[in-house]
């Protein structure tokens, strides 16, 4: 398939990976570059700007293949030092960056100055447009049904997809949902270039997380999903555990403060999950995707299997249709 996202960056399929805290590693992002794809690993999942350089290095010597790296740029409660993460893409030579959360409007100079595709991640027309302006090369548009942040309007792809194309001249990635060929072609009809995905790629062999999420995600059905920190208007799509069940009763309860959450979806807790395989340990994102989830395949396996499928979709049925 030949997109402009694929034309942009220089890859085979229009196929990326999301930008995954805890789970954007060398291996995983390697294995879907390798594939054809875009892989990406996460600056923030490494404690320091320092171990984030390794990684760049240990991604450069799995492949030679074109990948990206991920800067979300979030609310913290302890300062997160951008600056130095962002001086190690420089250094580094990095020539695609994902970014997500706040606007990346204090680094589109410098990105820009060193040739970098920035890739923004947007859950609205609006905010995409603004992302077009900055001098952002795409966006990746996220619909309601994905994980992590699908942002405050509840907007889902089959609407906000063709909104975002008919007003954007910059290509456009669409994020949520996709998990086969039947969302690629999909997406593909809607407007996009390209899809995005995170949650499918927790369910790969790849994917350096203890295998109970994996066989969680291959036994969830699309409601095995929970809406947190809605009353803070910051909205996470998380895995629906006991965490997740705790906090959606706190915040019902109307009163909640974000300190008397802290403790409960804590990142940190959030890594154990995938470290031990103990589902409750912490909050965990998964997208309404994982009822599409039946297998655990290679990267490799995956990424073909749902370019082949979008293939004969749009050749057989789509154009099998017209008379």
């Amino acid at each position: 398939m030949k997109t402009p996202i694929t034309e942009l960056l220089g890859i085979e399929h229009p196929v990326i990976e999301g930008g995954m805290q805890w789970v954007g590693r060398a291996g995983l992002a390697a294995a879907v570059s390798e594939a054809g794809g875009l892989g990406i690993i996460t600056a923030l999942t490494h404690p320091t700007p320092e171990a984030f350089g390794e990684e760049i290095a240990a991604v450069r010597r799995l492949t030679e293949k074109p990948f990206g790296v991920n800067l979300t740029l979030l609310p913290t409660l302890k300062p997160v030092p951008y600056e130095a993460y962002v001086r190690v893409m420089l250094d580094a030579g990095i020539t695609i960056v994902e970014t997500a959360g706040r606007s990346p409007e204090p680094f589109m100079p410098a990105f820009l100055a060193a040739g970098i595709h920035v890739i923004h991640k947007c859950t609205s027309v609006r905010h995409a447009l603004k992302a077009e302006k900055l001098g952002c090369a795409a966006v990746s548009v996220d619909g309601f049904e994905c994980a992590g942040h699908p942002g405050e309007d509840d907007i889902p792809a089959l609407v906000l997809l063709p909104l975002a194309s008919d007003v954007l001249s910059i290509p456009i990635i669409a994020s949520g949902g996709y998990g086969d060929g039947r969302g690629l072609a999909a997406a593909l009809a809607l407007g996009a270039d390209a899809i995005n995905m995170g949650t499918r790629f927790l369910a790969t062999r790849e994917a350096e997380i203890h295998d109970n999420v994996k066989q969680a995600l291959v036994a969830a059905d699309e409601r095995q999903t929970s809406l947190i920190l809605r009353t803070f208007h910051n909205t996470a799509r998380i895995y629906k555990n006991r965490v997740a069940e705790e906090v959606v009763a706190l915040e019902k309860r109307g009163d909640v403060t974000i300190e008397e959450l802290a403790p409960l979806v804590s990142g940190m807790r959030g890594a154990e999950v995938y470290k031990t395989g103990d589902l409750d340990a912490g909050v965990w994102t998964a997208g309404m995707v994982a009822g599409l989830i039946h297998d655990i395949p290679t990267v490799q396996e995956l990424v073909h299997r749902i370019v082949a499928e979008a293939e004969a979709l749009i050749r057989e049925r789509l154009c099998g249709v017209l008379i």
